[in-house]
């Protein structure tokens, strides 16, 4: 059984994760691999501003956990030659935490703020001046006596990211003068950022292999060098090397994750629907309740994957589960009475 906290999907990672997740992430373009358009468009804007020394043009990404998002920030900071500060939404609590980060800043510097749309409406209006006339209007004493103080501010760079664009207010996002979607990466392109870890991890991994765990992966960068970096523990304890095709698959199927990338949670989610709604409709505040997650963790972390490959559909009474997931969960479809039949070991079959 699989802990929650470990759980492929899980967004709370490990603190050797993490350093290795650094340690994989590209840190130009020629070494970043998929998302052809953003990367193409960027380069553009980037050596544009590079000839009239100016700071890039604010920057706004957005799509599911996992995609790159931060990777590209931090890539354009480098290939501009700037310095970035990176900080997220929910840790900037008061005003003064977001005019201290600003008025630190210099001369085309670049500002990452992760999560931008959990930015709390009063910190989101300082920075409409900041992105259009790089100032600071802050209100100075209280009442009667209160009055406003214009500070100036360097000319630079806000990326912002979030995994909810429909979160963000119109006047934010207007501001933005670059907007990019981050779409889920093909297999092929999951393959080549493998094939460039597992060489710096020093794994030496089959190349069916390789292709298994991008398969398992999600269609995620973040979540297929997870995969690799478990392939690769239990590579080591077993002193496995090259690792084999048969050999991941077992690994993979003793981490509870299938041959589409879907793992327990995933399961029961698509299962809650199935047996407690018939299938649904059913709204996402019910299966949040019904399976114990938070409903924000099921629209961000574990929906959108699920709409991708085509085992959920959004309708206006809710959730529906399509007969692509019946199928693979190996499930008959409701008749048209209501009734079910359904087969045995329903979670393990056709999975592994």
């Amino acid at each position: 059984m699989i802990e929650r906290d470990n759980q492929i999907t899980s967004t709370k990672g490990q603190m050797a994760d993490n350093k290795l997740d650094l340690a994989l992430r590209p840190k130009t373009f020629g070494e970043y691999i998929g998302q052809a358009d953003a990367k193409m468009n960027l380069g553009v804007s980037m050596k544009a501003a590079k000839k009239r020394k100016e700071p890039l043009e604010h920057v706004l990404f957005y799509g599911p956990p996992g995609l790159g998002k931060t990777t590209l920030a931090n890539i354009l900071a480098g290939e501009m030659g700037v310095s970035i500060k990176t900080t997220s939404g929910p840790a900037i609590e008061k005003q003064g935490d977001l005019a201290s980060i600003l008025t630190n800043l210099k001369e085309n510097d670049i500002l990452f703020i992760d999560e931008i749309h959990r930015l709390k409406t009063q910190i989101e209006e300082i920075l409409y001046s900041a992105m259009e006339d790089y100032a600071l209007d802050i209100i100075i004493g209280k009442g009667p006596a209160a009055r406003s103080m214009r500070l100036d501010l360097p000319r630079f760079t806000l990326i912002g990211a979030t995994t909810r664009i429909g979160s963000l207010s119109a006047p934010l996002r207007d501001r933005f003068g670059h907007i990019f979607k981050l779409d889920f990466y093909s297999d092929e392109e999951i393959q080549q950022i493998l094939r460039r870890s597992a060489g710096l991890l020093g794994i030496k991994i089959d190349d069916q292999a390789l292709a298994e765990i991008a398969k398992s992966s999600r269609k995620t960068p973040r979540i297929a060098n997870r995969l690799l970096k478990r392939v690769r523990d239990f590579a080591t304890v077993e002193d496995i090397s090259p690792v084999s095709l048969k050999f991941t698959q077992k690994c993979l199927g003793t981490m509870g994750v299938d041959m589409l990338g879907l793992d327990k949670t995933d399961r029961q989610i698509l299962m809650t629907i199935i047996e407690k709604f018939q299938g649904g409709p059913v709204g996402v505040n019910a299966i949040a309740a019904a399976t114990s997650e938070e409903t924000e963790t099921i629209e961000d972390l574990y929906e959108p994957y699920l709409l991708q490959i085509g085992f959920l559909d959004r309708t206006r009474q809710g959730r529906v589960v399509t007969e692509n997931a019946y199928l693979h969960l190996d499930i008959r479809m409701p008749t048209p009475n209501g009734g079910q039949a359904k087969n045995k070991n329903v979670e393990q079959k056709n999975l592994f």
